[in-house]
């Protein structure tokens, strides 16, 4: 189909503009991406495009009488933005509208279309222009009018909609009934799907919220060791007055290392509560300095690993429960993996244990 004289302008405007939609794109894609880094939010796609002369000549083909110039295009730039959760869509399009200036009038929500077969269509679509106050070239005053098309849905959204075009599902083929059938019900099942990840992800926040709120508030009796406690109940620094006075010994610097791999060994140890390994601090830290007296003397270290505490206690507690070197060689098995230097290494720490009389 040849286009009219009229179609055939809207075109040649959109060749002597091809550099002002690509910077467009760029400047776009840069200030979202740093918007998105200052905010700490991750993305599961953040990507542009300008739309081909073919698919701009497709769509002049099928209604380029609605179209009075180039401008009245709102989508030769695209921006699409795929979040991993479909309630960061809302979070994501808050920045957007601050940074953007926002044609509300031909912007619109699909997301709250009702029909089950609409899942794959269920972006944000936001029609927007570049302020002056976010980004301004004199040589190039076109990238403050020319309007682009920012898309967001969720990483489901996404997929879904991509299947559908694979499939055909958009085409003027039409499908049969049965798979037609099939489709709208994989569409209510990916809809579900993404609802719950959102709702799961809220309640796994609001839980490790509740737990930092539990570990900070001292009642440690009623904080369970798993993973999170044992993680907010370090970043309390519980055993920093341990620590500077093992330093103290070599007058040595403090390195900073994670306990995150003494989990497992307080777990096989017996330990229920946050409360269980305060008390084993309180029980035990004289001994896991005396030990720590041992162990450095003579050696001349500068650098004392801040993990050397729990170490300590873990060791204290094993021998004061009577597991003797096994005990020991378990512990050092499940933080450095199994090792026949692991039985040595208990050897000598057991032997280092009964001169102060730990034993």
């Amino acid at each position: 189909m040849k286009l009219d004289m009229h179609c055939e302008m809207i075109l040649d405007e959109y060749r002597e503009g091809l550099p002002v939609f690509e910077r467009i794109r760029s400047v776009v894609i840069d200030t979202l991406r740093q918007r998105l880094d200052d905010n700490h939010l991750t993305v599961a796609g953040l990507e542009g495009r300008i739309k081909t002369e073919k698919s701009l000549t497709g769509k002049l083909e099928l209604k380029g009488y609605k179209y009075r110039t180039l401008d009245d295009i709102t989508d030769i730039v695209g921006v699409r933005i795929i979040t991993f959760f479909s309630d960061e869509v809302d979070i994501i399009s808050a920045l957007v509208e601050q940074l953007f200036e926002i044609d509300w009038e031909n912007s619109v929500d699909k997301r709250k279309m009702l029909e089950i077969d609409r899942f794959g269509y269920m972006s944000l679509h936001y029609i927007c222009r570049i302020p002056t106050a976010l980004y301004n070239d004199p040589s190039m005053p076109q990238l403050n009018t020319v309007r682009f098309e920012l898309q967001m849905r969720s990483a489901l959204q996404h997929v879904w909609a991509n299947m559908q075009h694979d499939t055909g599902y958009k085409s003027d083929v039409e499908i049969p009934v049965e798979h037609q059938r099939s489709l709208n019900r994989l569409a209510g099942i990916l809809e579900l799907a993404d609802e719950q990840f959102s709702r799961i992800r809220k309640e796994i926040n609001d839980y490790r919220r509740n737990v930092q709120s539990l570990v900070a508030s001292g009642n440690f009796d009623e904080v369970p060791l798993n993973g999170d406690t044992f993680r907010s109940y370090c970043e309390l620094r519980p055993f920093k007055r341990l620590a500077d006075k093992i330093a103290t010994i070599n007058q040595a610097e403090l390195y900073e290392d994670s306990l995150m791999p003494y989990y497992n060994v307080l777990v096989h140890m017996g330990m229920k509560t946050i409360g269980d390994i305060e008390r084993m601090r309180n029980e035990c830290s004289e001994s896991a300095y005396q030990l720590a007296l041992i162990q450095l003397a003579g050696t001349g270290l500068d650098i004392v690993a801040y993990s050397v505490t729990l170490q300590n206690l873990c060791i204290a507690k094993i021998l004061k429960q009577g597991f003797g070197e096994a005990g020991l060689t378990r512990m050092f098995s499940a933080i450095y993996g199994e090792s026949a230097y692991n039985a040595q290494r208990a050897a000598r720490i057991y032997e280092q244990a009964k001169k102060i009389n730990m034993i």
